[in-house]
C-alpha cells in the first residue's frame, strides 16, 4: 500500500504531456529541472566551461531556453523558491 502511495505522488499530470502540449504552456509556466553529466551539458552550453567528467543540474524552460547549471540540488531549489513556476523533474 505505501509503494501505490509513493508513486501517486510521483504521477503528476506534467509527467503525461506531449513534447507540443509542454511548450504551449509557455516558457513563464513551466520549467523543467535535469540532471545532466558535464560531457554532455558542454555540447549543449560549450561556452560554459564545466567540468566534463563532473554532474550537474539543468533548469529549463517550457521552450527549450536554459535558464541555470547548478552543482547541486539545493542550489537548482533554491534559484527556485522565488520563482513561481511549475517544475517538471527529468530523470
Amino acid at each position: 500500500m505505501q509503494e501505490s502511495r509513493n508513486n501517486d505522488r510521483h504521477d503528476h499530470p506534467l509527467r503525461h504531456l506531449t513534447e507540443a502540449q509542454f511548450m504551449a504552456l509557455g516558457s513563464n509556466a513551466v520549467v523543467y529541472v535535469k540532471h545532466v553529466r558535464g560531457d554532455a551539458l558542454s555540447t549543449m552550453l560549450p561556452e560554459t566551461g564545466l567540468d566534463e567528467g563532473s554532474d550537474y543540474h539543468i533548469v529549463v524552460s517550457a521552450g527549450g531556453q536554459p535558464l541555470m547549471v547548478a552543482d547541486s540540488e539545493e542550489a537548482v531549489a533554491d534559484w527556485l523558491s522565488g520563482r513561481n513556476v511549475g517544475i517538471v523533474l527529468l530523470h
